[in-house]
């Protein structure tokens, strides 16, 4: 049930990114908590979220030819070096995913 939930909010999510005019790139199947791949592009970006500007880092993931991407909370550059394997795990809530755990190498 947890997880149906999550698929409903991470869609609730996107359409309502979609009627603000904002750009949307969807990669890659929706993810339940955990991302792994090399990180190709690293993003400091903005959204707005109930009238509140909230920093997020976009980050892409390369694997096995197919690429996924996740938004961050705040600035995370640092969590992730490019050209880097990289396993992230994650919490969701609109409008991006807290790092639990992150994995180099």
């Amino acid at each position: 049930m947890k997880r149906l939930l999550s698929v409903v909010l991470a869609f609730a999510l996107l359409a309502s990114l979609c009627g603000c005019g904002s750009k949307l790139f969807i990669r890659g199947a929706i993810n339940t908590g955990t991302v792994s791949g090399t990180v190709s592009t690293v993003e400091i970006t903005t959204v707005i979220d109930n009238g509140t500007s909230v920093t997020v880092t976009l980050v892409a993931f390369l694997q096995n030819g197919t690429s996924s991407s996740v938004n961050f909370c705040g600035d995370q550059q640092a969590q992730f070096p490019l050209d880097q394997f990289v396993t992230a795990s994650f919490t969701t809530a609109p409008p991006c995913a807290s790092i639990v755990e992150i994995v180099i190498g």
